[in-house]
């Protein structure tokens, strides 16, 4: 079937080879045509050997979540051929390296096998056993580029201004390229029915990850301190902030970094210097995954108790225990939400893709601030470490961090005495000083049982006043968090909810189904607690699919715990297996539902 802008080409290598580089190179080329690209990178938690494999969705229609189908596969590792096979589209194409040929290649009689000697090639024409399995990989993008039609002179381009300081790399990559582009040209009917056209559908956007965004946001949300111990899939964030502080945070005058970035010894020590500085007065953060949040659990609930400011970033992936590594889900919700021992509650944000970790990590420590607690962000591996297509990010030059509720010591002079956890405003929010202010904001900061005046207590009344005032503070905070994005097509009986990264796909499936006349009216959650728009969407309808992306239906039970709502109205949708949820999965399980006599 002829098409436009509608394919999906998969890549499998191995892990180390330099394939990525390759990759990011179509990518790119197709983005610089005006096409709207998504890229998805399955890759092993090993740093040099296993099979990998990247996805690259052209998507005309600007869809951001993964398809559910291969239509053209670069087949360039022999160990996964025949899975490589499996997954292609009855109709499709599988490109394989036939230096050596492969019979077994030729047993799908609904693909097409394309046999490109790219081993050969390169081996006849560069030096060195590395640059034979570099170049390789180079030609594998001529190959592509000239069975899709994708624009040779921007891949020029591209490589120009890749490596405009070495002229050696631009000339042996466009070598490879070429190789690739002038045999499919010359043995292969050019282009395939399925080919890219240029558009003008990416002009002001930009192509970027979601840990950069929120690195770049942490730093225009004025953090100053992040400390972290490296785990995957977060380490690429606190990269990102170190690279923008070095760049933009150092005294002209002086030469003096105005920032500091430590690698802790594990992630309960990172906690605990964040914790720390933040109690400074400075705005901090740490990022981390899952067996992070575990080990950081006992001072989050320090930081709850007393009431100490900070931001921490779960980059959410497989569990339990090492779980997959370098697959995603969003499986720390329970955890995240009440982590610690004892009776502790936890704003967690949900961004949706890496526009949204930019702008929801300055929202983070504003609300920190506001609200004297932990806040956390809660991504995930596919929106922090895959290239997502959003707007070019904006930012409002009058923006002014809210620090909360802070006592000056002109404030501080003219009291007669000042008490860390009193609640004189009735939002359950205290006010707070910073050290050396004010001889008179001095106080102890208590993690073990303290009264509303800070002195520390046994007494049980004193203790449940604390902590009652603790639940007022987080009925205020329901009213300071982000609104959920609810879209009402029409009257429905019938709803989807969802969060973060499962919000491309469940837009793309109301697409589908609305194609098949099934209407379903979507909201997005966007932070914990919930809305009141949120208990008020759900009372409004008969069924609500709940698609998230863990096996427990985590969501689902935060909306049963938090809004008590009716769980017979709440229908889970899970998908939970490490890869990118799709569309596809959505709308499937949706018409299964209906099929059992479910409204719609």
């Amino acid at each position: 079937m002829a098409t436009v802008n509608d394919v999906v080409i998969k890549i499998g290598t191995v892990n180390g080879t330099g394939s990525a580089s390759a990759n990011g190179l179509l990518r790119k080329s197709i983005f610089r045509m005006g096409v709207p690209v998504v890229g998805k990178n399955y890759f092993p938690s090993n740093i040099q050997g296993l099979p990998t494999w990247y996805e690259i969705r052209v998507t005309g229609d600007g869809y951001q979540s993964r398809s559910n189908r291969v239509d053209v596969m670069v087949a360039m590792n022999a160990q996964t051929y025949a899975r490589d096979m499996a997954d292609v589209e009855p109709g499709g194409w599988l490109i394989y390296d036939s230096t050596w040929p492969r019979s077994q290649l030729l047993n799908r009689e609904d693909i097409t096998v394309i046999g490109i000697p790219f081993s050969r090639l390169c081996n006849e024409n560069f030096d060195g056993a590395r640059a034979r399995i570099l170049m390789k990989n180079i030609a594998y993008v001529g190959a592509v580029a000239a069975l899709l039609d994708i624009d040779l002179d921007i891949i020029t381009t591209l490589l120009e201004e890749t490596f405009a300081a070495k002229a050696h790399l631009i000339e042996s990559n466009m070598q490879a390229i070429r190789l690739g582009y002038d045999y499919a040209k010359e043995n292969v009917s050019c282009p395939l029915p399925m080919r890219v056209e240029a558009m003008d559908e990416t002009s002001g956007s930009i192509i970027i990850d979601g840990n950069t965004a929120a690195g770049l946001g942490c730093m225009y949300a004025g953090a100053t301190v992040g400390a972290w111990y490296p785990i995957t899939p977060s380490t690429s964030l606190m990269d990102a902030f170190r690279s923008f502080c070095s760049r933009y945070r150092v005294d002209p005058q002086s030469g003096k970094r105005t920032y500091a970035i430590i690698q802790a010894e594990d992630e309960l020590a990172a906690i605990g210097m964040v914790l720390g500085a933040a109690w400074n007065g400075a705005r901090s953060f740490t990022p981390t995954s899952g067996p992070g949040i575990s080990l950081m659990s006992e001072f989050i609930g320090f930081a709850y108790y007393a009431e100490i400011p900070t931001v921490i970033f779960n980059v959410q992936r497989t569990g339990p225990s090492t779980g997959m590594p370098t697959r995603t889900q969003q499986c720390d919700i329970i955890s995240c939400a009440y982590a610690s021992h004892g009776d502790t509650k936890h704003v967690l944000l949900f961004p949706a893709d890496p526009s949204e970790c930019f702008h929801t990590a300055v929202s983070a420590f504003d609300l920190a601030e506001r609200l004297q607690t932990p806040v956390m962000v809660m991504s995930d591996l596919d929106i922090g470490m895959n290239d997502w297509m959003i707007p070019e990010l904006e930012w409002d030059e009058s923006y002014v961090p809210d620090r909360g509720k802070v006592l000056g010591a002109a404030e501080l002079e003219e009291m007669d005495k000042f008490y860390r956890y009193l609640d004189v405003d009735g939002d359950g929010i205290p006010y707070r000083t910073l050290p050396g202010v004010h001889p008179k904001g001095s106080y102890f900061t208590r993690g073990s049982g303290h009264t509303k005046l800070g002195a520390y207590t046994e007494d049980s009344a004193a203790y449940q006043d604390v902590v009652d005032r603790l639940l007022v503070k987080w009925e205020t905070a329901r009213g300071l968090l982000p609104k959920p994005d609810i879209r009402y097509a029409k009257f429905n009986k019938a709803a989807l909810i969802t969060i973060g990264s499962g919000d491309g796909a469940c837009k793309e499936a109301l697409d589908r189904l609305a194609e098949q006349n099934i209407g379903l009216n979507y909201c997005r959650i966007k932070a914990f607690p919930f809305a009141a728009e949120v208990r008020e969407f759900i009372e409004q309808h008969d069924v609500v699919y709940v698609v998230e992306q863990n096996r427990d239906a985590q969501l689902r039970t935060l909306l049963i715990n938090d809004l008590e709502a009716d769980q017979t109205k709440l229908v889970r949708l899970l998908h939970y297996n490490g890869m990118p949820i799709n569309a596809g999965f959505v709308v499937d399980r949706v018409l299964e539902e209906i099929a059992k006599g479910r409204a719609a």
